[in-house]
């Protein structure tokens, strides 16, 4: 008769335990979104300086009693590029957009807001990246909807363009608004 060693259970509670946390995961509402923490509570400070030749964006203009978009960006990064012209639109339909750039160089963003256009109501300047990490970036382009009373609202990884935007930020932006 074979012993049985306590040993030879620990695979399958393994095996079990990480089964039940990945079906956990499947399960949630929105597999795809990565969750915030910044959701529900007031927008974290923002960068102490403009891009240079921007109005400053300041933490009274994320409680104006207005939505205010904040989009972090870099003249590097290819995505920020590709959701340009949906930050253009987003502006000039009368949205108020702001953003933040950083781990940039300031003659850099300077540049691409003239080569491109700038979609912004006011700027803030994040060279090194604290800012972004208080509002818990990981990478550019990220997109916030901050409510009226300066309440972080909905958090958008990626860039706001094809069919992710429009079911999913595009619903939330109507959402603040509202309707």
């Amino acid at each position: 008769m074979a012993k049985f060693s306590p040993m030879m259970a620990i695979p399958p509670l393994v095996f079990a335990g990480l089964a039940g946390l990945f079906f956990a995961g499947m399960m949630r509402d929105n597999v795809n979104e990565l969750p915030s923490t910044l959701v529900g509570q007031a927008a974290p400070d923002v960068a102490p300086e403009p891009v240079p030749g921007t109005t400053l964006l300041t933490g009274v203009d994320l409680r104006s009693d207005e939505i205010t978009i904040v989009n972090f960006w870099a003249s590097w990064c290819p995505p920020c590029r590709a959701e340009h012209p949906t930050l253009l639109e987003l502006s000039a339909n009368g949205n108020r957009v702001a953003g933040i750039n950083f781990r940039d160089e300031a003659d850099a963003a300077v540049e691409y807001l003239v080569e491109e256009g700038d979609p912004f109501f006011a700027t803030g300047f994040d060279p090194r990246g604290r800012t972004a990490i208080n509002w818990g970036v990981t990478a550019p382009p990220e997109t916030f909807i901050v409510g009226g009373d300066g309440t972080v609202l909905f958090r958008f990884a990626g860039p706001l363009i094809g069919s992710d935007y429009e079911q999913r930020f595009l619903p939330a932006l109507a959402d603040a608004m509202g309707g």
